[in-house]
């Protein structure tokens, strides 16, 4: 059966390439993560124009507590910018945030402009979640142990305890940058989602492509484990 006219209701990203964009362009990796930030702006304003329920974005994994010193300063100092400038805005477009992973263990301001945010957006109708201080195995790892505590470890306990719980099953998975692989993101959610791999940086990724990645998705035949 054909998949024609199928449409996707979670699509997530993993948003990679600023550090090669910047350098293609004799720039600081800050230029990349800056305009990395524009582009997360622009496809999130296009979302109005999509059937997309939820968007989620991997945009600090747990492993980035490795990276340079100045280069996390500069990414934290990111978030708290983009936090206070987008909050009107998400909330004028009916955007629900949505956050996963360890959030909680970033600054205390941010934690505190985060909670704001949740609270300020929660009655929206179309939902943004950003993975913050998230890894995968850590998430199926914590979802276990909650399901533990309350009694038999099944795969609707675990669930249940995930960061994405109150989320739609994840349809499409794009990674950008060429690079093919997971990276520890969402392990769980895309055991059956469908996986677009593309070369573009992230900082070049615009609405256009993705409206491309939502056309590919609606002409596969998703199988979920059959014929």
């Amino acid at each position: 059966m054909s998949g024609e006219g199928r449409h996707a209701r979670h699509v997530a990203i993993i948003m990679d390439g600023n550090g090669r964009w910047a350098k293609r362009k004799h720039l600081p990796r800050a230029m990349g993560h800056r305009r990395g930030v524009e582009a997360v702006r622009e496809l999130v304003r296009s979302l109005k124009d999509t059937r997309i329920e939820c968007l989620t974005l991997y945009a600090f994994s747990s492993e980035n507590w490795k990276r340079p010193e100045d280069e996390v300063d500069d990414l934290m100092n990111l978030m708290r910018r983009f936090i206070k400038s987008d909050l009107p805005e998400f909330i004028a477009n009916d955007v629900k945030l949505h956050i996963l992973g360890d959030w909680q263990g970033l600054a205390p301001d941010i934690v505190a402009m985060l909670e704001d945010a949740l609270e300020k957006t929660s009655h929206g109708s179309r939902t943004l979640a950003v993975a913050l201080n998230y890894g995968s195995h850590a998430e199926i790892a914590q979802a276990a142990r909650k399901a533990a505590e309350e009694g038999e470890v099944t795969e609707e306990s675990i669930e249940r305890h995930l960061y994405s719980a109150p989320l739609p099953p994840l349809d499409l998975l794009i990674r950008t940058s060429g690079e093919i692989r997971l990276s520890n993101f969402l392990l769980w959610q895309a055991a059956y989602a469908e996986m677009l791999f593309v070369d573009v940086l992230w900082p070049d990724f615009t609405p256009d492509h993705l409206k491309h990645a939502l056309a590919d998705f609606a002409e596969r035949e998703r199988r979920f484990g059959g014929r």
